[in-house]
């Protein structure tokens, strides 16, 4: 499908076989973007037409783009900690915490896919998380993908992809961001764009205490 382009600008001359013998209305640009991939356009060519009153204007493809993003109830992802975040639960100074995405599914990690329409046209976005951002309370952060479950099998060992030590006893907010990148394409255009979500969830760390004789 064509991209209007509005009137040929200068119009050709009346005697050119695309006024096909009309007298009134005007000469009209259509392009035709060239595909090179998936949701990838570059400069096509372009197709000149008459038409007695001018096209109507397609819709903003950023705009459709950002109805599919909102249609996509994209959420923060659900933390997966240990220490658990619960009352009763407490992890200890120098001991190894875990934290994991818990339960991906498409809405809170991806990917996921949608499309949103109007007068004929589409776009189309998907969107994925490429990061989450753990901001442990202490004033440090910790980048991760979507860690690894903790098990009882694994005792005191650190996690191998997402882990922390607390060097302080103290209650703890931990927040866990999701850094989401959507990518959409329609309407001859591609664009991108960046959302971020976040979850939080309390951890207290105590200290072992040492009984002197």
């Amino acid at each position: 499908r064509c991209l209007p382009g509005g009137q040929s600008n200068p119009q050709p001359p009346k005697d050119y076989p695309v006024w096909d013998r009309h007298t009134d209305g005007a000469i009209y640009d259509c392009v035709v973007p060239d595909r090179i991939g998936p949701g990838l356009f570059q400069a096509g060519y372009t197709i000149k037409y008459w038409a007695l009153t001018a096209p109507p204007t397609p819709p903003d493809p950023a705009v459709l783009a950002r109805q599919a993003v909102a249609s996509m109830n994209l959420r923060a992802i659900t933390i997966g900690l240990v220490p658990e975040s619960r009352p009763g639960s407490v992890g200890l100074v120098g001991m190894p915490n875990w934290m994991w995405v818990e339960n991906p599914v498409p809405n809170t990690w991806g990917p996921i896919t949608r499309s949103a329409s109007a007068a004929g046209w589409t776009v189309t976005a998907t969107a994925r998380v490429s990061q989450v951002i753990w901001n442990m309370g202490d004033g440090q952060e910790i980048t991760c993908g979507q860690g690894t479950p903790y098990l009882d099998s694994y005792g005191k060992s650190s996690s191998p992809t997402c882990g922390h030590t607390y060097t302080r006893q103290g209650s703890y907010m931990v927040r866990a961001t999701s850094h989401w990148v959507i990518t959409w394409s329609g309407i001859g255009q591609t664009g991108t764009i960046t959302m971020d979500l976040t979850q939080t969830a309390p951890v207290t760390i105590g200290e072992v205490q040492v009984l002197k004789q």
